[in-house]
């Protein structure tokens, strides 16, 4: 027998060798790829438990009217950020205007602040100052805080931190501080110290 023959003989002993090899090796190779398919997918990130705005506005203004159309509540901002994850409102340089029918003005301005998922509670932080107008009876009152907590729609507004208040004749300071724009009534809680002075700011007689 040549070597030819020899070699021919061998390669066809292999192919019929892998010929009865290959369906089992073709099952295997297919229920492998099978598998590949059927994994599951690698866990998506879940963004509601991440902490992240999902709007932002610049120059932010927002009024609420009376039932009479007239502007009853202003909420403006240099920046205004939203948080799905607790539904919350974060502003930056906020200034709040409360405008009410019966009662004098309110503006009240901070660095920052948030507002709640109901929008019905304002939270304002450092430097937080608040002006109650001037009224026929009343001089202007001018607050100094690091933290104010308001009610828009209840004309409340208050804090549990140290407050300074400033009429047209006095300087008071205190710890804590409670304000009813509607009854028109001012609570200071604690550690309350003031300074009269009665030519403050009298008008000048001609």
């Amino acid at each position: 027998m040549s070597n030819s023959t020899f070699l021919n003989n061998s390669l066809w002993d292999r192919i019929r060798a892998w010929a009865v090899l290959s369906p089992p090796v073709l099952l295997l190779g297919a229920a492998y790829w099978l598998s590949q398919q059927v994994l599951p997918l690698p866990p998506a990130a879940d963004s509601s438990k991440r902490h992240d705005p999902d709007f932002i506005v610049d120059k932010f203004n927002a009024t609420t009217f009376s039932l009479e159309g007239k502007p009853r509540f202003i909420v403006a901002a240099q920046k205004m950020l939203h948080y799905p994850d607790n539904d919350s409102t974060f502003l930056e340089a906020p200034r709040l205007t409360s405008l009410p029918p019966d009662s004098p003005a309110l503006y009240a301005n901070a660095n920052k602040g948030t507002v709640s998922g109901k929008g019905d509670e304002i939270f304002l932080h450092d430097e937080v100052r608040l002006v109650r107008a001037a009224s026929p009876t009343q001089s202007e009152l001018v607050f100094s805080s690091n933290y104010l907590h308001v009610l828009p729609d209840r004309d409340l507004a208050d804090t549990d931190q140290a407050v300074t208040m400033v009429d047209a004749h006095n300087r008071i300071n205190a710890l804590g501080m409670q304000l009813d724009n509607k009854a028109r009534t001012i609570k200071l809680l604690a550690q309350v110290n003031s300074e009269h002075d009665p030519v403050k700011h009298a008008p000048v007689k001609k």
